[in-house]
C-alpha cells in the first residue's frame, strides 16, 4: 500500500509499506471530478493546476492537524495503468478503509456558508449531496471506525457518530452497521439493497464495491456486464456460504445462550469480581501474558463465569477484535472433542472475519464436508487454525474454551494445541477453564507466559458472588411460592450457611424448594445437605419412592448413554411413554420434571443439568439406573431402534417424488416424519458394538436375527433418510464396522449382504449424497445384475423405466473412483498401513501423482480428498508413501523430487539436481529416501555417477527402486534388475 507523506507546501512523496508495518495513517473519500491527480501526475511531478488538487491538500493539511504524517487517496496511490495492482486495490479496498485511523469524506456540493453547526441550515444540502449516490462510498462509509465530514471550504459538519440519525434516514444502513458491527450479521438480501440506488459509471463497479461489504475476494473483468458481475460475485457469496455451513457442527453463540437460559439466565453481580482480580487483569493488560486458565471444582460456576466473561468483553475490547469461543459438553459428541472446538472456534472467526474463509475454502474446494467429518479432520483444521493465526490480515483475536474436562474425545491434541498456539502471535489470546486436574495443569504448564485463577483460592469473592446468586433466588421463590418475612429469612439463611461457594448446590436446591409451599419450607430445609452427592443422593431418594420410579429411571439411564441429547420427540423410541403422551409435549415435559432436577429441557431437547449429574448417576447410582447392567441398556437402545426405524422408514419419505431433486433443494417438512428416528438412524450399530464389547455373538446377528431381516427390508430407505439428514457417509462407516464384526461361520448369509452392501453405497455414494431419490432408479438399475441388494430391492425401481441395460454379474474390481484430478493420473500407491481408526474398516490411505502438477492423497473407505499436495510446476511422474506412512515423495517432470507430511501437506524438503524428468522415486525401508536415482543414463548415488546405461537400456517404459536394487520393464519385455551395495560400485548384474 502506498501512502502519501506531506513534505511542505507543495511537495508530497509516495512512501510503499507492507500491511504489518503500516504507520497509521489518514484516507481521503469523495467523488469523482473531471480532473483528478493520479499516480503519473506525482511521478512526473505535475498535476498541482488541476481541479483534484485542491482534495489532496486538504487531506494532508486535516491529516498534519489531527497529528498524521501519513495520508491515502485512491485517484494518485494506485497505478491504475497495471491491471493487476487496479485489482489488488479494489479488492483490498475495504480493508485499507477498515485501517485507517480517520476518514475525511470531502463533500464539494455542501457549501462553507451554511455549514454551521450551531444551525441546522446546512442539512438540505448534506442529505442531497451526491457522494451517498454513489457506489464505491458505500465501504467508504461502512469501513472506517472514524468517519468526519467536511464541506467545500473544508469545514468539518460532523463525524459518522454525531450525524447517524441524518446517516440512517438517508441511506437506510442499519445504525450498528454504521457503528461498526459485523457485517457477517446482516443478509446478503440486506446488504445487497444498500447498494441499490447508488451508481457507478462503470458498471461493473457496482458489483465490485461490494466485495469488502461481503469480504469477497475475485478476480475483476471489465466489459463483462453488470449482469455477470453480479452473478459472480453471488456464486463466491454461495460458495462461502456453503463452505460456511459445513463447517458449522454448532453455533457456540447458540450454545452460550441455551447455557444460560437453562441455568436461569446470568447474573451480573455473580461475574464482575473476576474483572478485578489480579489474574484477570495481568492476562487483560499485559502482551506478554497469553494464556488464563480458571479452575475450580464442579458446580463453581465456571461456565457462567466464562459467559459473563464473554459479555464484558464485547463492551470494552475494539470492534475489531475478534472473539471466538466454545463450550465443551461431554454428554453431546457433537461439542465433546478436539475436532467440535476447533471446528467451532474457526466457525466463529471466519463468521466474523470473512475473508479468513480463504484458508478454509483452499482444503474445502478439493474435498468438501468430508475435510471436517474424516479420519484426518483433527489435521486439516489444526494446519487451517495455524493459517489464520497467522494471517497477517487477522485481527487482535480472544479464543476462549470452556470445560477442558468435558472434551471427551482428543483432549491431550486439545491442550498441546492451546499451548502451542499461545505463543505464535502477540495478536492471539487465550482463556480456558476446566476442573482441577492434575493432567491439564501438567500440559498447561508448558505455556511460558500464562496466569491461573484458582476458584478455591478466591473463596471470599466466590461466595459473595454466590450470596448475589442466593438472592436473587430466594427474590423469586419468595414471590412465586408467597413467603412470608420469616419463611425468606430462613431459606436465605439455609442456603448462605450451606452453598459452600457452589452455585450448582444452590441451584439444585431452589428447584426442590419451587414445589414446597411457603408455610412448609422451613421444616423441609433440613433435607436438603450440604454438597453436590448428598443433594443428587436425596434427589435419587426421591426418585426411588415415587409412582414413576420405574419410568424415571429408565429416562436416566437412556440419557447416560447416549452419544448425543436426544429430542422429546425421540425419547417415546427408547422409553415406554403413555400413548396419548407420546406426542404431547406438555405431557413430556413434565414426565422429565418427574426425574427430580438430574436434567433440563430447552427446545425440547433433553441434557444434563451439570456434568456432575451424569458422573453422580454412574458411579454412585448405577444400580438404580442399570440393575442389569449397562450392556442391557445399550441392547434396548439397539432393538428398539430398529423397531421405530421399522415403523417409519419408507420409500420417499418427505415425499417429494421428483426423482431428480436435489438435496440442496430439499426442505424439511413440518411435522418432519424424521424427527422420532434421527437419532436411532445415526447410532443404532453403535448401541448395538458397546453391547456387543462383553459378548462373542449375539442372535441379533445371526442370519435370522434381527438385523438381517430389517437390512433386508429397509436398508434403502435408511440410506435415503441418511442423505435427508445429510449423514450418508455414516451409514459408510457402519456397515464397515458390522462387516469387521461378523462370522461367516455363524451368518454367512447376513455377511454377504452387508458386503454387497457396502460395496453399494460406497459405489454410488456420491450420487445418493446429491440426490436422494436416485438410489432407486439410477443406483439400482446400474447395479450389477447379480448384487444383493439390486435382486432384493429391484422391485422399487419406477415402472416408468420399462427396460434397462444387462449390466456385468458381480461388481468389479473397482471398489472405487476417485475424482478430481483434471489430467491423466501417473502414478499411484497404498500407504503401508493406512487403516482409518474411526471406521475400523481396514481401507487404505491412497496417492495419487497426476499431469495436473499436483500430488493427492485419498481416504479409499469414502473416496474424499485427505490433501492435495501443490508445488511442482510439471506433470507429477512417480509417488511413494515412507514406510511408516508418515511422508509422501514425489518426482516430477520439474526435475525435483519433493518430500512431503502425508497428514498436514506440509512440503518438508524439494531435492535438485536433476537435468530432466524425475521419473521413478522410493524410500528405502528405513523410511530414507533412496540415494539411489537414475538421470540423463546414468545410475547415481547422491550427486556421483555410477553407472552409464547403454543406449539399449536408456529408455524403460516403468521403473522401480527399493532397497538398492533397481527393476527397469521394456517395451520389447525385457526386464533389467541391477542391485548394488553400500561403499562398492556395480555389485550383480541379473
Amino acid at each position: 500500500m502506498r501512502l502519501l507523506h506531506y513534505n511542505g507546501d507543495v511537495d508530497f512523496s509516495l512512501t510503499e509499506f507492507f500491511e504489518s508495518d503500516m504507520p497509521e495513517y489518514a484516507i481521503l473519500s469523495h467523488t469523482w471530478e473531471g480532473e483528478e491527480v493520479t499516480f503519473e501526475d506525482l511521478q512526473n511531478g505535475t498535476g498541482t493546476k488541476k481541479a483534484g488538487y485542491k482534495k489532496i491538500r486538504f487531506c494532508a493539511e486535516q491529516a498534519k492537524r489531527d497529528g498524521l504524517q501519513y495520508f491515502w487517496v485512491d485517484t494518485c496511490c494506485i497505478d491504475k495503468s497495471s491491471s493487476a495492482e487496479l485489482a489488488e486495490a479494489i479488492n483490498s479496498m475495504f480493508r485499507w478503509y477498515r485501517l485507517s485511523t480517520k476518514c475525511y469524506v470531502y463533500l464539494p456540493d455542501v457549501s462553507g456558508t451554511i455549514a454551521n453547526t450551531d444551525d441546522l441550515a446546512w442539512e438540505p444540502a448534506f442529505r442531497k449531496s451526491r457522494w451517498f449516490t454513489r457506489g464505491w462510498t458505500l465501504q467508504e462509509l461502512i469501513a472506517p471506525t472514524s468517519v468526519e465530514f467536511f464541506c467545500r471550504e473544508a469545514k468539518r459538519i460532523g463525524s459518522k457518530s454525531s450525524l447517524e440519525q441524518q446517516i440512517y434516514e438517508i441511506t437506510g444502513i442499519p445504525k450498528s452497521a454504521l457503528q461498526g458491527a459485523y457485517l457477517s450479521q446482516f443478509s446478503d438480501k440486506e446488504r445487497f439493497s444498500w447498494i441499490q440506488p447508488r451508481q457507478t459509471k462503470v458498471e461493473e463497479d457496482k458489483a465490485y464495491s461490494l466485495l469488502g461489504i461481503f469480504d469477497i475476494q475475485m478476480p475483476l473483468r471489465y466489459g463483462e456486464g453488470m449482469a455477470n458481475a453480479f452473478k459472480r460475485l453471488e456464486e463466491e457469496i454461495d460458495k462461502c456460504n456453503k463452505c460456511l455451513q459445513d463447517l458449522r457442527l454448532s453455533d457456540p453463540r447458540h450454545d452460550k445462550t441455551r447455557i444460560e437460559d437453562t441455568k436461569g439466565g446470568l447474573l451480573e453481580g455473580s461475574y464482575h469480581w473476576v474483572l478485578e482480580t489480579s489474574d484477570f487483569q495481568q492476562w487483560r493488560n499485559n502482551p506478554q501474558t497469553w494464556l488464563l486458565w480458571i479452575k475450580g471444582d464442579p458446580g463453581k460456576g465456571k461456565t457462567m463465569l466464562l459467559c459473563g466473561i464473554i459479555n464484558e468483553l464485547k463492551k470494552y475490547i475494539p470492534k475489531s477484535t475478534l472473539l471466538s469461543y466454545f463450550f465443551c459438553q461431554a454428554t453431546d459428541s457433537r461439542i465433546n472433542s478436539a475436532t467440535a472446538v476447533l471446528r467451532g472456534l474457526i466457525y466463529l472467526l471466519v463468521d466474523e472475519q470473512s475473508s479468513l474463509i480463504s484458508h478454509v475454502r483452499k482444503k474445502y474446494e478439493q474435498t468438501g464436508k468430508a475435510l471436517f467429518e474424516d479420519a484426518n479432520a483433527w489435521v486439516a483444521l489444526c494446519e487451517i487454525f495455524a493459517n489464520i493465526l497467522q494471517d497477517p490480515k487477522l485481527n487482535n483475536t480472544c479464543l476462549i474454551v470452556d470445560a477442558l474436562d468435558e472434551c471427551a474425545v482428543d483432549l491431550p491434541k486439545l491442550l498441546d494445541l492451546i499451548v502451542q498456539t499461545s505463543s505464535i502471535s502477540p495478536r492471539i489470546k487465550w482463556i480456558v477453564s476446566s476442573r482441577n486436574w492434575p493432567s491439564i495443569e501438567k500440559s498447561l504448564n508448558k505455556a511460558t507466559q500464562k496466569a491461573s485463577l484458582h476458584l478455591e483460592l478466591n473463596e471470599k469473592s466466590v461466595s459473595a458472588a454466590v450470596n448475589t446468586y442466593i438472592q436473587s433466588k430466594v427474590d423469586f421463590l419468595t414471590i412465586q411460592n408467597e413467603y412470608d418475612n420469616d419463611a425468606r429469612g430462613a431459606v436465605q439463611s439455609y442456603l448462605s450457611a450451606n452453598a459452600n461457594g457452589t452455585f450448582l448446590w444452590v441451584a439444585l436446591v431452589c428447584q426442590e424448594l419451587a414445589s414446597i409451599s411457603g408455610w412448609e419450607v422451613e421444616e423441609m430445609l433440613s433435607a436438603f445437605p450440604p454438597g453436590l452427592d448428598a443433594v443428587y443422593m436425596r434427589m435419587m431418594e426421591q426418585i426411588r419412592i415415587s409412582r414413576a420410579a420405574k419410568r424415571c429411571t429408565s429416562i436416566l439411564a437412556v440419557v447416560s448413554i447416549v452419544y448425543r441429547p436426544i429430542t422429546l420427540d425421540e425419547l417415546p423410541s427408547f422409553v415406554d411413554i403413555p400413548p396419548r403422551s407420546s406426542s404431547n409435549y406438555k405431557a413430556l415435559a413434565e414426565i422429565i420434571g418427574l426425574c427430580g432436577s438430574f436434567l433440563t429441557l430447552r427446545e425440547r431437547t433433553i441434557s444434563f443439568v451439570h456434568q456432575s449429574a451424569r458422573d453422580f448417576l454412574i458411579k454412585e447410582a448405577s444400580n438404580d439406573i442399570f440393575p442389569f447392567g449397562i450392556d442391557d441398556i445399550n441392547h434396548a437402545i439397539f432393538s428398539r431402534s430398529l423397531q421405530v426405524m421399522s415403523k417409519t422408514l419408507r420409500r420417499d419419505v418427505y415425499s417429494l417424488r421428483a426423482p431428480g431433486i436435489s438435496i440442496d433443494q430439499v426442505k424439511q417438512p413440518d411435522p418432519d416424519p424424521l424427527a422420532a428416528i434421527r437419532y436411532s438412524c445415526l447410532y443404532w450399530i453403535d448401541h448395538l458394538l458397546d453391547y456387543l464389547t462383553t459378548k462373542d455373538m449375539i442372535p441379533d446377528l445371526e442370519d435370522s436375527g434381527s438385523v438381517y431381516n430389517f437390512l433386508r427390508q429397509y436398508f434403502l430407505y435408511w440410506l435415503e433418510a441418511l442423505s435427508l439428514m445429510r449423514s450418508l457417509s455414516s451409514g459408510i462407516v457402519m456397515t464397515g464396522k458390522l462387516e469387521v464384526l461378523l462370522q461367516a461361520s455363524r451368518s454367512p448369509d447376513l455377511l454377504a449382504f452387508i458386503y454387497d452392501a457396502k460395496r453399494f453405497t460406497r459405489y454410488y455414494h456420491s450420487l445418493i449424497e446429491k440426490r436422494p431419490l436416485q438410489l432407486y432408479c439410477s443406483a439400482l438399475v446400474f447395479a450389477p445384475d447379480k448384487s444383493i441388494v439390486r435382486k432384493q430391492f429391484e422391485k422399487y425401481i419406477p415402472p416408468w423405466i420399462r427396460s434397462w441395460p444387462k449390466m456385468e454379474a458381480h461388481w468389479n474390481a473397482a471398489l472405487q473412483t476417485l475424482e478430481g484430478h483434471t489430467d491423466w493420473v501417473m502414478s499411484v500407491a497404498f500407504s503401508p498401513d493406512g487403516k482409518q481408526v474411526v471406521s475400523g474398516s481396514g481401507d487404505n490411505t491412497v496417492v495419487s501423482g497426476s499431469y495436473d502438477k499436483t500430488v493427492r492423497l485419498w481416504d479409499a473407505a469414502t473416496g474424499a480428498v485427505q490433501q492435495t499436495l501443490e508445488g511442482h510446476s510439471s506433470y507429477v511422474r512417480s509417488v511413494a508413501f515412507s514406510p511408516d506412512g508418515k511422508q509422501v515423495v514425489s518426482g516430477s517432470g520439474d526435475e525435483t523430487v519433493r518430500l512431503w507430511d502425508a497428514a498436514t501437506g506440509t512440503l518438508q524438503q524439494t531435492l535438485e539436481g536433476h537435468s530432466s524428468y524425475a521419473t521413478s522415486v522410493a524410500f528405502s525401508p528405513d523410511a530414507k529416501l533412496q540415494t539411489l536415482r537414475v538421470s540423463d543414463g546414468w545410475v547415481l548415488e547422491g550427486m556421483s555417477k555410477i553407472l552409464w546405461l547403454t543406449s539399449d537400456f536408456q529408455s524403460p517404459s516403468c521403473q522401480a527402486i527399493w532397497n538398492g536394487s533397481f527393476v527397469f520393464g521394456y517395451s520389447s519385455g525385457r526386464v533389467l534388475i541391477l542391485s548394488f551395495a553400500l561403499g562398492t560400485k556395480l555389485i550383480i548384474w541379473n
